[in-house]
């Protein structure tokens, strides 16, 4: 299905027709982003100016709404060049600020991006988080020369994150796009992506905007569909993400189902790439890895684990609907082991993902309850991992999740077998 373009407003319609054509892309999505917005926009300008300063480039905000000064903000903010001691000046260079239209959400604001990046027929694109606190204008550099000198398709971070920070990708996203769909990726949600025109006018072909994937689902989603559609994939090493991590036992329910829902539903879709595809490979990453200062994240462990004993309880009539009984005795006895012995198995982790897997795929009750009754099983999980890794440095603990993407590997061949046929 081609997209037309006729959700764009009539006056950025116009402002392209006058632009024609350009090299270089870069996207911010935003919501209400007024506080942090200028320094992002300062990066990209200044990445763009050192980086890529003969070529014609186009920032474009895509904003859901703001209700503060976010777009205000990006129309007004300018870097001086002189000050930052560029040898070139940035040339051709334009910002578009325009809010996007459909449903709420980051994909949603995505569309519009690769909308406009196919009508001005770019070569290479890139799209940042508004928040970030840490970009830098290397950051332009690594996400776009990938695409425009050695023809990659698709960029994903690679971010030094602190050990506790991220553990739905450590324990969920990234050992299982891992092992599905044979890359090893290591953020397939880090939410700074380069990519190339050809990509995101695949990408704007796809019929997916009135669904999830426009609300919440965009990134697990633009990362699956190169990967899975066989597009040139890399990755490149921005080191520290800075942004409002949070405690990974709180507040997880509802981006854990869109998350965890996200990858379910890919799966029904890619079925025949992932059913066949050979065990994980590297992807080359770009960039230089360096260790980094990382802002501390407190933990609440015994909360964690009191959670998770309740759920196991609370939950248990339903865990029969698609959990062993061998994997519920299993459960049950984790749940009554002490704080210093409490221990949950890579194995029988593995084992219960990929059985919500498989009940979701075959209709064995609405996907959003199993999800929902993943989330203590998950916080019992992350416990077990912060015990574990609770004096390991940052290679141990790559070495930990490495571990973890074996238990996935060796646990395919029997969800592939129980999965079945298609149709």
């Amino acid at each position: 299905m081609k997209d037309d373009g006729d959700f764009l407003p009539r006056d950025i319609r116009e402002q392209i027709e006058l632009i024609k054509e350009a090299d270089i892309l870069i996207g911010i999505p935003s919501f209400n982003s007024a506080p942090t917005i200028g320094h992002v926009v300062k990066a990209i300008e200044a990445g763009l100016a050192k980086y890529f300063p003969r070529s014609k480039s186009i920032l474009i905000n895509s904003d859901g709404g703001s209700s503060d000064e976010t777009m205000a903000v990006v129309k007004k903010t300018t870097i001086d060049v002189d000050s930052i001691l560029l040898r070139h000046k940035l040339g051709n260079f334009r910002k578009l600020a325009t809010p996007y239209h459909g449903l709420p959400g980051k994909g949603s604001a995505f569309r519009t991006i690769f909308q406009i990046a196919n009508d001005l027929n770019v070569k290479a694109c890139a799209v940042v988080d508004s928040d970030l606190r840490s970009i830098t204008p290397e950051w332009i550099e690594l996400l776009v020369k990938p695409v425009l000198d050695e023809g990659y398709d698709y960029v994903s971070p690679y971010y030094r994150r602190h050990k506790y920070d991220g553990t739905i990708t450590n324990m969920i996203v990234y050992p299982l796009t891992r092992v599905l769909y044979g890359k090893s990726i290591r953020q397939p949600i880090g939410g700074d992506f380069g990519f190339s025109g050809r990509l995101a006018k695949f990408y704007l072909s796809k019929d997916v905007w009135g669904t999830d994937v426009a609300r919440f689902g965009i990134d697990i989603w633009m990362t699956t569909t190169a990967v899975a559609n066989a597009f040139k994939v890399c990755q490149a090493f921005l080191g520290a993400k800075i942004h409002a991590a949070k405690d990974p036992g709180s507040d997880l329910s509802a981006m854990l189902h869109q998350v965890v829902s996200s990858v379910f539903n890919l799966m029904e879709e890619y079925e025949d790439v992932w059913k066949g595809s050979p065990r994980s490979e590297t992807v080359r990453t770009f960039g230089f890895p360096y260790a980094v200062g990382l802002e501390p994240i407190q933990v609440n462990l015994e909360g964690m684990i009191v959670k998770f004993r309740r759920g196991v309880r609370e939950f248990s009539g339903l865990y029969v609907s698609f959990l062993s009984a061998d994997v519920l005795d299993r459960l049950l006895k984790i749940a009554g082991e002490p704080k210093d012995l409490f221990l949950f198995p890579d194995t029988l982790w593995v084992e219960i993902i990929y059985n919500a897997a498989l009940a979701s795929h075959q209709k064995l009750m609405n996907q959003e309850h199993i999800i929902k009754s993943l989330t203590p099983l998950y916080l019992g999980k992350v416990a077990s991992f912060v015990k574990e890794a609770w004096e390991s440095d940052a290679d141990q603990v790559e070495e930990r999740l490495e571990a973890l993407c074996h238990a996935y590997e060796n646990g395919k061949p029997s969800l592939v077998k129980a999965w079945g046929d298609k149709g």
